[in-house]
């Protein structure tokens, strides 16, 4: 476990381009390899015991990775401080403890196959805070690009769509989406921090709401084999699927990382079709080809103006770029990358840049070139 951690924070401080889309792209794939797997296990677990015990898995096994010696390979992350706290608590209420509970009140009154058409309302608002509260730049490329993923994500959930229901039951699993889409946004604000210890300290409050909800609820615990095997499953697909997500939170924006994420749906039903071996219909084939041109528009997606930097003191995991000209103090570390307190001048240039922790600048109608 030390080794994929050390992996991951080496390559993604290495990276020579750090708008790079592959964290975003490893966190869907981490995450949507779970569905299948749950399918498995949701016929001996309950659903609110599962989700329980993913966040469990995720959040321990996090932790325990945290206070594992750290290897040369693994250069140390920026450790959160006070003034994320807001953030990251309204992170872990939003995502955390409210999604899950109105999510399960409205799976209640609303047939799973209408709820999996609502839940690809997460990412809607996801952007649409984005662009709209956190003022992220969206181009027509980027908007083409979502709009490909969103209706090849529609199209993999309209199979098998039912009626039923209540009035009621949609708009609470709307509610649920909106509060995941905040989670998203108020994460993106504390990115800076370490991955891992924003993840588990996630994990371990959802986990915790989650399975005493559905003990509370009157579901029992899976026998030995199945917990492990949930606890297992949580720690790679909601555990480091989420490391993975805060790094591309951090180089990518939001938005972008939110639309990547979004294929999440298509690789779990690639992986379906093998496991469970479902048939391939041809509105899979339209909703895989509609969620690959999406990726493609997004990744040759182009933006660039001049901006200015405002004065800026931060602390992340950086090496020395075009953004990173700075004095250290004697008690700084050596070598790259690294992480410490350092300051940003005034800064005026142009070049290509996603809405990542230094260009969260403001934007007029001839900024963006996509």
């Amino acid at each position: 476990m030390s080794a994929i951690s050390a992996w991951a924070l080496g390559m993604t401080a290495k990276l020579d381009k750090p708008a790079s889309p592959w964290a975003a792209v490893l966190a869907a794939v981490l995450f949507g390899v779970s569905t299948p797997i749950a399918k498995g296990l949701l016929q001996e677990v309950s659903p609110q015991v599962l989700a329980g015990l993913f966040f469990v898995g995720s959040g321990v096994g996090l932790a325990s990775l945290s206070h594992l010696p750290r290897r040369r390979v693994a250069p140390k992350e920026a450790a959160l401080t006070r003034k994320d706290v807001p953030w990251l608590s309204g992170s872990v209420m939003f995502g955390g403890v409210l999604a899950p509970a109105l999510l399960l009140t409205g799976l209640q009154q609303t047939p799973a196959s209408n709820t999996s058409l609502l839940l690809n309302l997460e990412n809607v608002f996801t952007v649409m805070l984005a662009w709209i509260v956190f003022h992220e730049n969206i181009g027509r490329r980027f908007t083409m690009g979502i709009g490909a993923i969103l209706m090849g994500s529609v199209l993999l959930s309209w199979q098998g769509v039912s009626l039923g229901g209540t009035i009621v039951g949609p708009i609470v699993v709307i509610l649920a989406c909106l509060c995941w889409a905040v989670d998203n946004n108020l994460t993106q604000k504390v990115s800076a921090g370490n991955p891992i210890q924003i993840a588990a300290i996630k994990g371990l409050v959802a986990g915790s709401v989650n399975l005493l909800l559905g003990v509370w609820l009157g579901n029992a615990l899976p026998n030995a084999f199945f917990l492990s095997t949930a606890l297992v499953v949580g720690f790679f697909s909601y555990g480091l699927a989420l490391v993975f997500f805060v790094f591309s939170l951090r180089t990518l924006g939001t938005a972008r990382t939110g639309a990547y994420f979004s294929t999440a749906p298509l690789i779990g039903a690639i992986l379906a079709l093998v496991v469970w071996r479902e048939p391939v219909t041809p509105i899979f084939l339209a909703a895989s080809g509609a969620m690959v041109a999406g990726v493609l528009l997004l990744m040759t997606e182009r933006h660039v103006h001049l901006h200015f930097h405002e004065p800026l003191i931060h602390n992340h995991l950086h090496l020395h770029d075009e953004h990173h000209h700075h004095r250290h103090n004697p008690n700084d570390p050596a070598g790259e990358p690294h992480s410490h307190l350092h300051e940003h001048v005034e800064l005026t240039h142009s070049h290509p840049h996603y809405p990542d922790i230094h260009h969260r600048h403001s934007h007029d109608r001839k900024a963006a070139v996509d």
